[in-house]
């Protein structure tokens, strides 16, 4: 059925009912993200989020990275890793928005692996690499402005701040990197139907480790200190390590910020965002990101490979102590929250859009799916497990 796709090459393709579903009411669960849930947001997509998300006024919306024009709902479902269903085209490259926060976690798993974290509890200000300078590359504009020290972790506020902290955006870090300041995204709210008029307004900050807010600049701080401690530009790391393992496409593409480049061990390399909140971020075919998913499903094993360490799975699955709903970059269902109608084993990369790649390693189930509306997302979700006989 699928032999003339490179893409899905290793992948079998099963008639539903094979792998446990209602082959009806599958189709209509496709049928539904297909036809009647698709996004309300447009295909252009250079303003970065929608307007209605950002609530970003001048100058703090500026986009510094690229944007392209998104696709069509399309999907990809499997069981037992075998191809029950699809939808649209998975190939298609688009952005993904803060799908990426996830493959943070997955690059953060391989250097504690590598020994170039010790402990996720570790003080990040531990690891500062390069003696106290944050070293601008030659042409890069961000010399006058943004973050041009390596001293984002000496302030009273960030001195205790640890990997775990930013793995679990219960951080509080504090300061501005690409021009963007942490206060951008204060009091942000994320989910359907939530009041995000506040964000970006004064909040006194916390102890580290206390409090969650989702902070697209301290994700971003997180990637710089990871492309810090591997010495390497994260794609580099990622294509090397996850995807041509896995046997993902060369299309996919992560890209940084116009003013992200700086001078590590005397190379200019670019820092990418954990999102496409600015622009930038991981462009990626839906085909690739099911096989990211399977890894997950996988507990990090390949083809008798273990590319990450299934601890680490697991860890990125453990509720956070502070906001049980969220892991490691990874959105749980926790108490069966947001989402009701799937089990509680249920966990989620998720970026705006929405895009959001789903995995249940009890039901032994994979799916991605894209440009589906947020506020329709559980639907969905609960049109699936209900398929299930």
């Amino acid at each position: 059925m699928h032999g003339h796709e490179p893409d899905l090459r290793g992948f079998s393709v099963a008639e539903p009912a094979a792998e446990g579903f209602d082959a009806a009411k599958l189709e209509r669960a496709i049928a539904f993200a297909r036809d009647e849930a698709e996004t309300p947001w447009g295909r252009d997509l250079s303003r970065g989020i929608a307007e209605a998300e950002i609530n970003e006024p001048p100058p703090w919306n500026e986009i510094l990275g690229p944007t392209r024009p998104r696709g069509g709902p399309n999907g990809i479902i499997l069981r037992h890793g075998n191809v029950v269903g699809r939808w649209g085209d998975i190939h298609r490259v688009d952005m993904t928005f803060s799908a990426a926060k996830s493959y943070l976690s997955l690059l953060a798993g391989l250097a504690v692996a590598d020994g170039l974290i010790r402990s996720i509890d570790d003080p990040m200000r531990d690891y500062a690499l390069d003696g106290g300078r944050l070293r601008p590359a030659a042409d890069n504009e961000s010399s006058s402005r943004g973050d041009t020290r390596d001293d984002a972790f000496e302030s009273a506020q960030n001195r205790s701040i640890t990997w775990r902290h930013m793995l679990t955006q219960t951080s509080e870090w504090e300061g501005e990197l690409w021009g963007k300041p942490d206060l951008i995204d204060r009091n942000r709210r994320v989910g359907p139907g939530v009041d995000n008029s506040a964000k970006g307004t004064h909040r006194d900050l916390q102890k580290p480790g206390t409090f969650y807010e989702y902070n697209d600049v301290r994700v971003n701080r997180l990637s710089l200190s990871l492309m810090q401690v591997f010495r390497r530009p994260l794609p580099e790391v990622l294509k090397e390590r996850i995807m041509d393992p896995i046997g993902c496409s060369a299309d996919w593409e992560w890209h940084g910020y116009r003013n992200s480049w700086i001078d590590i061990d005397g190379q200019r390399m670019q820092a990418v965002p954990g999102g496409c909140h600015w622009g930038g971020g991981i462009w990626i075919g839906t085909a690739d990101h099911m096989r990211v998913a399977e890894l997950v499903r996988r507990n990090g094993e390949w083809e008798g490979r273990q590319l990450i360490p299934a601890s680490w799975i697991a860890a990125i699955r453990t509720p956070s102590a502070v906001y049980p709903r969220y892991g490691l970059l990874w959105w749980l269902n926790t108490g069966r929250e947001p989402y009701p109608g799937v089990p509680e084993t249920s966990f989620f990369a998720r970026g705006a859009g929405s895009n959001v790649l789903w995995v249940d390693q009890e039901l032994a189930l994979t799916a991605v799916f894209r440009w589906i509306d947020q506020k329709k997302i559980a639907d969905f979700l609960t049109r699936v497990v209900a398929s299930l006989v």
